[in-house]
């Protein structure tokens, strides 16, 4: 037999199974925080639910659309390479014993019968790359042992000579002591002895996990290929963690805004049991009391929770409870977690920041352990929250119901994570190009992106969405359903809704944006001779700065009123601001000389630390926000106005920098934090030209620079990847990690943090990336420079007033922001009549001094009258 295939990498095709490896090296079966470890055995129940696309807490399938309970089996629906049924709560622990599996199996595709490389039966101590037992469930390699299409046995590559038929179903028996496996074939009915094969591995101590396996090469087809039942573990040698499974309440996420509680609950695929019944509760004096009931959507299996009134005051425990009518009975399923007392009146306000998270690092321990050490009070996950690779075997783009479940095992997968995270605060997610199965998303407000020529570069550069509307919606629909309410929930093109929203939170509101939905495809408006491929420019003679004027959209008007409307609003105690979205206004990268696109990115060697890369020039990737430039200005010119901070993700490299719209410094901050796992290690290594300045004690690559497309940024800090000599290097090398953005109410400052994912903060509490943090004041981010101000406000009398400046002569709001000072000048930009309203909102007070101008002697002042100007 010619089983000696080995997994080297995991890319968009079907993983090839590893049948032998070393059976000595160490495997936990659980992270060290989450051990409840027993002997134990273990019987399938398969036979005591209904008929559905999921095979129950206990198993990981890969993949999850190939695996359904029929007639009371686990059917492996399809015929195709590497399809493993995992055992989460059940592994071959460390300790020297004896163990035993059984299984009773169908061969179900008669095409499969006399195929030597086809088989199914056990895979047993399989190990991933981490030693967790997710990472061994989703990637596990290890000892295949069965039956083969020519009716053969085997284990590893030792073969039988008996011929068994396939015409009826069997029982598989395998038991191990020590160095010695023996497996047996049975007839199930009678349990006549059928076959038997053993095999010897002098010093093995088989570790690790347990599972199903069939496989069957050549070209897949939708006929089912083996169907199991009777699944049995047991001995000595097996350890059992029942707090090890997963679903069917995977994991919850929420928001608290103006009052209003979202909950959202993910489901397993369960929601075709008829009577099931979901519900929220509360923990009241010790008693759970139910809130509401509600149903899962049918494709993205998520059922959402609305609580209007809430009283925020106090942390409440929270529940969702899943009832199921199996078989033997009704079935009660939980998941637990908080809903945490709003930080309105604690002066700080913390939120970590993450994105970019391929599966190098799953199930990323780590992050899970460090996060909550920072303890923040909310969390924000800005897109990538998977890439189409995650779990392996690529994506299943059809039919619809598959190409969901294909869709919710890499979000199942993410869940798994970092559930832990956002359990018990409240969290917000977008949706960025590759969570909708793209390498670069131009939404082109909605329209559909044609795939008949391919599914890569060229239905991208068409604009739109490839999947079908009813797919992205259920993509938004799981990742952005407990948002707020939409601004606007007018659906565009094809039907797709849309999610960008202002959410208040702990007296800091975040404007939560939609880059990509309506932003104009470069091939589309550029000239020809631009030559556009995945939004680069490969005509060298090109000149993209020529075409700042281009009719093309960034926001749409549609997000540019919501910015405007959002910019002046302060009210329910707002007291400052940041706008989050996918990606950052400009362009932080560098690329070799003449490259013309950014598939070369994951090939670029790595530098030592201290070693400043030559040789590079920024890019033009116009799948970033600094294209297009003018859409972009428009937009920093409204959120400056309201001193907002910009926090997004995308970019694969962590920076700080300072936009500039007409000068360098001009409008406001922004952190893009650094990806959890990072497929492309971006760069930022530009040239540096005589004279340049850079920031006092930072490394050259600060100051003031131009982005590709000519736009303004100063440099504040970039965590660019160095050789760290940690393991694996795929994941440390590439300055992956996570954000802390802390908010100062009282002092109207913001800090930033960026962190490796390796360090422990508080071992560490110094171990962040060089250049951080960065701490700036709210004003900093309207840091335009003033020809002066206007009259002293006096609001020696106000408690925290909001204070708005508008143009008299344009109409044009100029910003407005809450003032905590007793006295405050307000700056202007340029000779005009201004009118300045100052009003508190907590209460019927304002008041309105119009015809203002240059204050340019500073000795008027202006006294706010507190008391209410109407009835």
């Amino acid at each position: 037999m010619k089983r000696r295939h080995v997994v080297k990498a995991i890319a968009l095709g079907s993983i090839t199974p590893h049948l032998l490896v070393s059976a000595s090296s160490s495997f936990a079966i659980a992270p060290k925080s989450n051990r409840n470890l027993t002997l134990a055995t273990f019987q399938s129940t398969w036979q005591q639910w209904p008929d559905m696309p999921w095979v129950g807490p206990e198993y990981w399938g890969n993949r999850l659309q190939d695996w359904e309970i029929q007639q009371g089996r686990a059917v492996c629906v399809i015929s195709d390479k590497n399809r493993s049924l995992h055992s989460l709560t059940h592994q071959l622990g460390s300790e020297s014993g004896n163990f035993s599996l059984q299984v009773k199996m169908e061969w179900l595709n008669p095409e499969a019968k006399g195929l030597e490389e086809a088989y199914a039966g056990f895979r047993m101590a399989a190990k991933g790359k981490f030693t967790d037992y997710r990472s061994a469930a989703v990637f596990g390699q290890g000892l295949d042992a069965g039956i083969n299409g020519q009716g053969h046995l085997f284990i590893g590559e030792k073969t039988g000579t008996q011929k068994i038929s396939l015409d009826s179903e069997i029982t598989l028996h395998l038991e191990g002591t020590g160095n010695e496996i023996q497996l047996k074939a049975l007839n199930s009915e009678n349990g006549k002895l059928l076959g038997i094969l053993s095999f010897n591995q002098p010093g093995a101590n088989w570790e690790g996990n347990l599972a199903l396996i069939t496989h069957f090469p050549g070209d897949a087809t939708e006929r089912p290929s083996v169907a199991f039942s009777d699944w049995q573990i047991s001995g000595d040698k097996i350890v059992g963690n029942e707090t090890q499974v997963f679903g069917p309440i995977c994991f919850a996420q929420y928001t608290l805004h103006r009052g209003i509680l979202k909950l959202a609950a993910q489901l397993a695929p369960v929601d075709q049991v008829a009577g099931m019944e979901v519900r929220l509760q509360v923990k009241k004096d010790g008693q759970w009391t139910s809130l509401q009931q509600a149903k899962p959507d049918t494709l993205g299996r998520v059922v959402h929770f609305r609580q209007e009134n809430w009283n925020a005051e106090q942390a409440v425990p929270y529940r969702v409870k899943l009832d199921l009518p199996l078989k033997s009975g009704r079935q009660s399923y939980f998941y637990e977690g908080t809903i945490a007392r709003e930080p309105a009146s604690e002066e700080k306000v913390k939120m970590a920041v993450f994105s970019c998270n391929a599966d190098y690092g799953f199930p990323d321990q780590e992050v899970s352990i460090h996060v909550p050490k920072h303890q923040p009070d909310l969390a924000v996950f800005l897109g990538d929250q998977f890439y189409e690779s995650t779990g392996g075997f690529g994506i299943q783009t059809s039919p619809l119901k598959k190409s969901s479940l294909d869709y919710l095992r890499k979000w199942y997968m993410f869940g798994w994570s970092y559930r832990e995270i956002f359990r018990h605060i409240p969290s917000a997610f977008i949706p960025d190009d590759h969570d909708v199965y793209h390498g670069n998303v131009w939404g082109e407000a909605g329209k559909s992106a044609p795939t008949d020529e391919g599914w890569g570069y060229v239905a991208q550069d068409q604009g739109g969405y490839k999947m079908p509307p009813e797919w992205v919606n259920m993509v938004q629909l799981t990742q952005t359903g407990h948002l707020p309410d939409p601004y606007d929930p007018t659906p565009v093109k094809q039907g797709i809704t849309t999610y960008y929203t202002d959410w208040l939170y702990g007296g800091v509101s975040f404007a939560i944006l939609e880059d990509r939905k309506f932003k104009s495809a470069p091939k589309n408006v550029l000239p020809e001779e631009a030559k556009v491929l995945n939004g680069f420019i490969q005509n060298p003679e090109f000149d993209i700065k020529a075409h700042y004027d281009i009719d093309a959209e960034l926001l749409g008007e549609r997000q540019l009123k919501f910015l405007k409307h959002w910019s002046s609003d302060w009210s329910q105690g707002t007291e400052m601001k940041a706008v989050i979205s996918q990606t950052n206004f400009c362009t932080v990268a560098t690329l070799p000389k003449g490259s013309i696109i950014d598939s070369i990115v994951p090939k670029l060697p790595i530098p030592k630390p201290g070693e400043y890369v030559s040789g590079d020039a920024p890019t033009t990737d116009m799948d970033s926000n600094g294209w297009p430039q003018k859409g972009r200005d428009e937009a920093l010119r409204i959120i400056r106005k309201a001193f907002a901070l910009h926090v997004a993700g995308d970019q694969h490299l962590a920076s700080v920098v300072h936009y500039g719209v007409e000068e360098h410094g001009d409008a406001g901050f922004a952190f893009a934090g650094p990806a959890l796992n990072n497929l492309f290690p971006r760069r930022w290594w530009p040239e540096v030209p005589a004279g340049h300045a850079p920031l006092p004690g930072r490394p050259d690559y600060t100051g003031n620079f131009e982005d590709g497309f000519g736009n303004k940024i100063t440099v504040h800090a970039v965590a660019n990847p160095h050789i760290t000599g940690r393991e694996p290097a795929l994941i440390y090398d590439r300055a992956t990690g996570y954000g802390m953005v802390t908010f100062d109410k009282i002092q109207k400052n913001i800090r930033i943090e960026c962190w490796p994912r390796y360090v422990d903060p508080e071992k560490n509490p110094n171990g962040q990336y060089n250049g951080w943090p960065v701490t700036i004041t709210q004003q900093d981010n309207y840091a335009k420079a003033s020809i002066g101000t206007l009259p002293e406000l006096d609001l020696s009398e106000c408690h925290r007033p909001i204070v708005q400046v508008i143009d008299e002569n344009s109409g044009e709001l100029v910003y407005s922001l809450r003032v905590g000072e007793n006295r405050f000048r307000p700056k202007i930009f340029k000779k005009s009549n201004y009118l300045v309203r100052v009003w508190e909102d907590q209460g019927n007070r304002e008041q309105v001094f119009s015809g203002l101008a240059l204050d340019a002697q500073k000795e008027k002042s202006l006294w706010v009258n507190p008391l209410p100007l109407k009835a």
